[in-house]
């Protein structure tokens, strides 16, 4: 609550801008009441906000990209949701070796606490402490194992476990009949299978949430260490209960704009965003034929392109300059004679390279021609 935007409006009322999506899903679930087929799959892309400081990749307003899935218990799930992430990854020029994706579960720290001996209800507060050792030494947080009456071996024995980066090693430390051992070969095979698993390291060190997630956690990370968490996500089998609603296997991640943005710029492969998107300009040489390039742009789109229509009588250089300066590949000019006799004019942007085609031949140059196709 310490980083929730809150204040009072003009007309006194307490209020909040969202810090996260997941609890407006979960309330969307819980009031179709089972009326949902499962699984559901979901994504958005909301815009949140939180009170906190800002630093390199981290402000106070952003937008977060989310995908869950909910009504499987398996790690199909969490294996399909990190293949979404690789996916994102590379088709935005990022390899394995830019970012890497830590995984732990929550079942290794809660066989470990249970082995020695520490209650379920102090689970919550010993990942709180134990996150905290990444930042300051033991003895600064001496004073509150004690209130929590937790002695000093526990955590050094926690320490230890969760300096593990392999699941053979924290299979060697759990014993290979361990839950959690099994469910982290399980998700590790099943990585491979999608073609991720250069991206997937096991790290038990990554205990942030883990009072909030109940199995496998994830987070996605920058490999040369120089900024923050760029996502992260993972099972939480029992946030629809908090909100009295019927126990709904459910795992999920999100990924904000900001920290991306940071490592796109530090690896110079951040977009410009400077073309519009289109593939190809049409326009009429005449007001007269205006209405069979709407045909055109019509059946062009048919085919899968993406098209600007001129919608005002310009000059052909007009239109040229227009086509380079929004970056399509083709201009498609319908004039009086190529019409006549059954055709457009397409002339390729990059090359200068002018031909006519068909116009009943269209939809299939379009589809051989689209970004789609590419």
């Amino acid at each position: 609550t310490q980083q929730l935007y809150n204040f009072v409006d003009k007309g006194d009322r307490s209020v909040a801008l969202r810090p996260e999506m997941t609890p407006s899903l979960a309330r969307m679930v819980m009031a179709k009441k089972g009326g949902l087929p499962l699984p559901l799959k979901w994504f958005s892309i909301p815009q949140c906000w939180r009170y906190e400081r800002m630093t390199r990749g981290r402000r106070r307003e952003h937008y977060q990209w989310n995908m869950d899935i909910w009504g499987v218990t398996g790690v199909e799930a969490e294996a399909e949701l990190l293949s979404a992430m690789v996916t994102f990854f590379e088709s935005v020029g990022l390899t394995s070796t830019d970012v890497g994706i830590k995984v732990n579960s929550r079942l290794v720290i809660g066989e470990i606490l249970a082995e020695l001996g520490i209650p379920e209800e102090k689970f919550a507060a010993t990942c709180v402490l134990v996150d905290k050792l990444e930042k300051v030494p033991i003895d600064a947080i001496q004073g509150e194992l004690e209130e929590l009456g937790l002695d000093r071996s526990v955590v050094e024995r926690l320490t230890e476990v969760l300096t593990n980066t392999s699941v053979d090693s924290i299979r060697e430390v759990l014993g290979a009949d361990s839950a959690a051992v099994k469910q982290l070969e399980q998700l590790t095979g099943l990585c491979d299978a999608y073609g991720i698993g250069d991206w997937i390291l096991f790290d038990a060190s990554v205990v942030r949430g883990l009072a909030y997630y109940t199995g496998v956690v994830f987070e996605a990370f920058d490999r040369k260490g120089e900024l923050r968490a760029i996502a992260g996500g993972g099972r939480y089998d029992k946030l629809l209960e908090t909100f009295g609603g019927d126990p709904t296997p459910a795992c999920g991640f999100g990924f904000g704009d900001a920290v991306i943005v940071e490592l796109l710029k530090e690896r110079n492969i951040l977009p410009s965003f400077e073309t519009a998107g289109f593939d190809t300009v049409v326009f009429a040489m005449t007001p007269e034929l205006y209405e069979a390039a709407i045909t055109v742009a019509s059946t062009l789109r048919k085919g899968g392109q993406s098209v600007d229509v001129v919608l005002e009588k310009k000059k052909t250089k007009w239109v040229f300059k227009h086509a380079d300066r929004i970056g399509v590949k083709y201009c498609v000019i319908v004039a009086p004679d190529e019409f006549e006799n059954g055709d457009v004019s397409i002339k390729e942007m990059e090359g200068g390279e002018q031909k006519s085609v068909k116009i009943d031949d269209l939809e299939e140059w379009a589809t051989a021609n689209s970004a789609q196709s590419a």
